[in-house]
Formats: structure tokens, C-alpha cells, sequence
């Protein structure tokens, strides 16, 4: 199969999944996730997550946090600046598929390929969890219904939330192990 067929066919899959969620009833979930989404605008819950950490954590939340921030500062360059644009895919009709008016939020002007709120959650989440294991666990759940709530209110399809968490992640690794090898580098 060409290259070209394949992508055609995981297209069609990635627009199957979104319309499916936007045809499934969730009442109880459409705003919770609409405010969720909404809350991780800017990175605003990371900050808000990252003070909690610094203020509850000791030194190693001081440490966590700034993993977090640092990696979520790297991926949003990244993500925003240089993969964004190679891409130029454009943003889901909610409309068209019929998305609920409840659960929507500010349509972003900017493209939708890879998601730049999954690639921020998944940078802090994987960066936290580098200095703080325990709290790893918690924050990726955090990041992943971000994530979600970024398909569930229509503004991405699950593709660009997958390969925005997975890029988010990668970037966040090399970023710990940038700020790793600084550390050592300063206790010589």
C-alpha cells in the first residue's frame, strides 16, 4: 500500500474517533472537561500545580516544579514554533460533527497538529515524575484528561492529542536529562 493511502486511512480513522466522541451523550462530564480545558490555557494549571509542589514539596517539589516548568518551556517552543507550522493541519468542524455547544471553548487560531495543551501536560507530567516519582502518577492523570478534554470539547482530533502527548514527553526526557547533567556539572 502507498504511503499516501496509508495516511488517507489514518485520517479517516483519526475524523471516526472525534465524531464518535462528539455523538456520545456526556451531560455530566461537558462542562468539567469544558473548564478543565479552559484552566490549562497558557499553562495557568501547570503554574498552579507547580506552586503547589514548590509550597508542599521541600526542595524536591521546589525540584519537581522547576523539571515541570522547564520542560513545559521547551515543548511549547518546540511544539508551537516548529512542528506546528510543518504541518498546518487545520481544526476540527464542530459544527459539522455536531460537537455540543456546552462542552466548547475558544476555537485557537492556530493550527491543530500536534496538540500543544497535551504536549505542555505531558512535558510537566513527565518532568515532575523525573525528580518526583510518586507524584508522576497523579500529575499524568491530570495530563491525560487534559488531553482528552481537548478532543471532548472539539477543538482537536484524537491524533494531534496522541502524537501532542508523545512529543511533549520525548521533549521533557531530553530537557531532565539536560538539567541533570547541569546539576552535576555545577557539584564538580
Amino acid at each position: 500500500m502507498p504511503v499516501s493511502g496509508l495516511l488517507d486511512e489514518v485520517e479517516r480513522l483519526d475524523v471516526a474517533a472525534y465524531a464518535a466522541v462528539a455523538r456520545t451523550p456526556t451531560p455530566s462530564l461537558d462542562v468539567a472537561l469544558a473548564r478543565l480545558s479552559a484552566v490549562a490555557d497558557h499553562s495557568k494549571l501547570w503554574l498552579g500545580v507547580a506552586g503547589l509542589l514548590a509550597v508542599a514539596g521541600g526542595s524536591g517539589g521546589r525540584r519537581a516544579a522547576a523539571s515541570g516548568l522547564a520542560s513545559v518551556g521547551v515543548a511549547s517552543v518546540v511544539v508551537n514554533v516548529a512542528v506546528k507550522p510543518l504541518w498546518r493541519r487545520s481544526r476540527p468542524d464542530r459544527v459539522l460533527q455536531e460537537v455540543p455547544v456546552a462542552r466548547h471553548v475558544p476555537m485557537p487560531g492556530s493550527t491543530s497538529f500536534p496538540s500543544g495543551h497535551s504536549a505542555s501536560a505531558f512535558a510537566f507530567a513527565t518532568g515532575v515524575a523525573h525528580v518526583l516519582p510518586g507524584a508522576g502518577v497523579p500529575v499524568r492523570a491530570l495530563a491525560a484528561l487534559v488531553a482528552y478534554s481537548r478532543v471532548h470539547t472539539g477543538v482537536h482530533y484524537p491524533g494531534d492529542v496522541i502524537a501532542g502527548s508523545l512529543t511533549g514527553g520525548a521533549l521533557a526526557q531530553m530537557t531532565t536529562h539536560m538539567l541533570d547533567r547541569r546539576r552535576r556539572g555545577r557539584r564538580r
